[in-house]
């Protein structure tokens, strides 16, 4: 076994004098020739087998003391190394560099080793080096440029110009990664078109570095199918991944058609491409900031809620659009000073009315890395009135159930504990009253239920031709008897076309004007209810010479539970549905009711209808 590990030994000590790219020549303190490599052969000319065994006939007769001065130093111990010349086996002298150590077999000298190469090779990478170091100081300089470059196409523009002075290059391009495909982003000396070309990221060299794991590759087989091969004689592609943090961003291309490039070539366009990642990576990242507050700008702009962002100590630093509208105060009125309302504290609510009447929510949020505010309100006066006329609208129906309620109970009670000591007159009295607060009950019940529908939306009507002037004949046939204080006056027009739409609907809301008409002019007066054809549609009014509206509730009263404290109507109680369920019921039918003042004092109020066109036909008029 032992001997086994010396041969294996012995193998790769010779593998490794073989592989060396120096002259190894190794000699006993004679001079004879130990070991002579393949670089030895090369450099001197004279194959191992002739050499192995005698002394190697390369030190010229001048240089012998020089030759023998060397080793003597190295046997004192020292390490020489000089310049020095060397014959070949043509007769050629040549200019080397002998390094000169001694050949130990345990603490003994046995011989010497001496290991040549050329002076000129020394030269030559002095030069590489030198060229390297000025390629360095440029690729730190090219890197401060794309550095100081945000927008991505300058800087990917940038890059492919700077390739091409760095690698030797006769042309060169970035290739962008977008999902499964790749895009031609910036060229240099390509022709302009190849810019936007696309190709699939997986069958294409980036792919194929990508799945190699490298991060430069070197291709020349097969570029004649490449989108670069229009450049002319391309012989080489070489191309370095764009990469940071393990996510690829692309590819940088360097395409040579008149000279191969070597590795200080390839080693610089690796570093440019790791530096290209970065450079399009910190690009991308600013054009996504700009995106970003871009977006938050035209979300800032475009919220229907006021957005004000605060400083530390409150002062208003922006204010946006929907902010100066809600609060009358323009963004150069406020900004630099504190906003017009009270801040809540963090996770809190401030209800809030202004001067002019509106009601605000206000709410606000910290930026614990800028200490800054951020606060959102929004109009909540809509929320606010609702509110309120609910709770009045609760009040009111519970006093509007309870007094029938309360006399239909009274009386039941006394003809249940006295009919028998009642009158017949007196009977037929509670029972009467009994039956007009039942019927009072029923109608307010009923108003209850057609303005649940109507708020929800729900109301069902018809879409038929019929008689008009019959229903409003019949919505007044009696009201005279009915109060002693109001005069009745109906003027139907005799050539009235046919309504479209659901009589029994029209019926209701012809039931509710009336009523209102009445009950809003308690002192009594003229009511006169017309109707006639006007611009396109036919029109019912009923006028009256009570209380009146005031302009500024004409449009209120058709509101759920609205009962306006102007013009002397809120005394008349109601539950403040009865003019929002007439609104319903007109425009469900596609026509319109509205409140105006009536010449003279009182309130007119207009119905319109669609009506059929000629009288009878079933084509409506819109």
């Amino acid at each position: 076994m032992g001997d086994a590990r010396a041969s294996s030994d012995d193998e790769m000590a010779r593998a490794v004098l073989d592989s060396s790219p120096n002259a190894v020549v190794a000699i006993d303190r004679d001079q004879t020739v130990l070991v002579w490599n393949a670089a030895a052969e090369a450099l001197f000319g004279w194959p191992a087998a002739d050499m192995l065994g005698r002394r190697a006939p390369i030190v010229p007769d001048e240089l012998a003391a020089e030759h023998h001065a060397a080793l003597e130093r190295v046997r004192t111990g020292e390490q020489v190394s000089l310049r020095t010349k060397r014959s070949r086996a043509d007769g050629a002298v040549l200019d080397v560099r002998a390094d000169i150590s001694a050949l130990r077999v345990g603490s003994a000298t046995a011989g010497y080793v001496c290991v040549y190469h050329l002076v000129q090779a020394d030269a030559a990478a002095k030069d590489r080096m030198a060229r390297r170091a000025r390629l360095v100081r440029r690729l730190t300089d090219v890197v401060g440029d794309i550095n100081a470059e945000l927008e991505l196409p300058a800087v990917l523009d940038r890059i492919s110009a700077s390739l091409t002075e760095l690698t030797g290059a006769d042309a060169g391009g970035f290739a962008l990664i977008e999902g499964d495909r790749l895009r031609v982003v910036s060229t240099y000396r390509l022709p302009e078109s190849l810019k936007d070309a696309t190709t699939d990221l997986r069958t294409s060299l980036v792919g194929t570095l990508l799945r190699t794991g490298k991060t430069v590759l070197l291709e020349s087989e097969g570029v004649d199918r490449l989108e670069w091969a229009r450049l002319s004689g391309l012989h080489t592609v070489a191309l370095g991944l764009a990469a940071v943090g393990g996510r690829p961003y692309g590819a940088l291309y360097a395409l040579f058609a008149r000279r191969k490039p070597g590795h200080l070539e390839l080693e610089l366009l690796e570093l440019l491409a790791g530096h290209a990642g970065i450079a399009v990576g910190n690009a991308v990242a600013y054009q996504e900031a700009v995106r970003q507050r871009a977006h938050e700008r035209a979300v800032f702009d475009a919220s229907a809620d006021g957005i004000a962002v605060l400083d530390g100590d409150g002062r208003v630093l922006r204010w946006n659009p929907a902010a100066a509208a809600l609060t009358a105060v323009s963004a150069e009125e406020v900004t630099g000073g504190p906003p017009p309302f009270p801040l809540p504290g963090p996770g809190e609510k401030v209800t809030h009315q202004l001067p002019g009447g509106r009601w605000l929510d206000v709410v606000c949020a910290r930026i614990e890395e800028t200490g800054e505010l951020v606060v959102d309100f929004r109009d909540v006066t809509a929320a606010k009135e609702l509110e309120e006329a609910k709770d009045l609208f609760l009040a009111t129906t519970s006093h509007e159930l309870r007094t029938p309620i309360t006399v239909v109970g009274g009386f039941a009670s006394t003809l249940d504990a006295r009919w028998d000591k009642l009158s017949d007159a007196e009977r037929r009295s509670a029972v009467h009253t009994i039956a007009e607060r039942s019927r009072s009950l029923g109608r307010l019940m009923d108003h209850l239920l057609l303005g649940a529908r109507a708020g929800a939306e729900e109301q069902v009507v018809g879409d038929e031709p019929f008689d008009l002037a019959e229903r409003v004949r019949a919505a007044t046939l009696g009201l005279p008897v009915l109060s002693d204080r109001h005069r009745i006056d109906v003027d139907v027009a005799a050539d009235l076309p046919h309504a479209m739409g659901d009589p029994l609907a029209t019926d209701i809301v012809l039931g509710q004007l009336l009523e209102n008409a009445f009950k809003y002019s308690p002192q009594g007066g003229l009511i006169s209810v017309g109707a006639w054809r006007e611009d396109g549609r036919v029109v019912v009014v009923v006028d009256d010479e009570g209380v009146g509206i005031a302009p500024a509730d004409r449009e209120r009263i058709f509101e759920r539970f609205v009962q306006v404290e102007t013009g002397d109507r809120r005394r008349f109680g109601g539950v403040g549905l009865g003019l929002y369920i007439v609104r319903s019921l007109a425009r469900a039918q596609g026509g319109e009711v509205s409140a105006h003042a009536r010449p003279g004092g009182g309130t007119r109020m207009k119905l319109q209808l669609r009506y059929v066109s000629p009288i009878g036909s079933d084509t409506p008029r819109r």
